[in-house]
């Protein structure tokens, strides 16, 4: 699921497109995964803002 959405946000253009839907999604998965360790809602936050970072197209 996440796979497909990434892949159609890629065919939209609002996403990167140099890596393959497959691995953002085991990217995005694992980074997240983490966010259920973490010591405070600060912490998460910092964990989204870095997956959506990765997530972003390069200039």
């Amino acid at each position: 699921m996440v796979r497909d959405l990434i892949s159609a946000a890629a065919d939209a253009g609002a996403v990167r497109k140099d890596v393959p839907a497959d691995e953002l999604a085991g990217y995005c998965l694992n980074a997240l995964g983490a966010a259920g360790q973490a010591a405070s809602k600060a912490a998460v936050r910092r964990l989204i803002a870095i997956t959506v970072a990765g997530l972003r197209r390069p200039d």
